[in-house]
């Protein structure tokens, strides 16, 4: 069974959040899991200085409600994702393609040797550029 590990804080779900998630499932195949690991309140205060408008446990509960996503865990680790990748061992960690621009690695505290040893591929997929939640917070002030 392929299982596909996401991250992020997932606030305000949009579709390009649906499109990340769509492209996770069709990674992971009919009989894959998708995990999407979602960021804490306390993280997102921490590295964002801002606080999600939505609770975690009301993101959890949107994302388990989509049908692309199979289970959430929490990103117990903050800046060290390493703590949940372990937890889901994923076969697949799948990030949209606006990463590929920046230090994927150093943000998630891995380089490849660490992906290599448990034999996970990294995949960037198409980001949705027409939609964030940075733009929906914009729309609303």
């Amino acid at each position: 069974m392929t299982v596909v590990y996401t991250g992020g804080t997932f606030d305000l779900f949009h579709s390009g959040h649906v499109n990340l998630l769509k492209r996770c499932k069709e990674i992971a195949g009919p009989d894959g899991l998708v995990v999407a690991s979602l960021n804490t309140d306390d993280f997102i205060w921490q590295f964002k200085n801002k606080k999600p408008i939505c609770s975690e446990d009301e993101r959890a509960e949107v994302l388990l409600s989509c049908r692309y996503v199979d289970r959430v865990v929490m990103n117990v680790g903050g800046a060290d994702s390493r703590i949940a990748i372990d937890q889901v061992q994923p076969n697949y960690i799948v990030v949209g393609s606006d990463w590929a621009e920046k230090d994927y690695y150093s943000q998630m505290s891995f380089d490849q040797k660490w992906l290599d040893e448990r034999g996970i591929g990294l995949v960037y997929v198409p980001y949705t550029k027409t939609i964030s939640s940075s733009a929906i917070r914009s729309r609303m002030s």
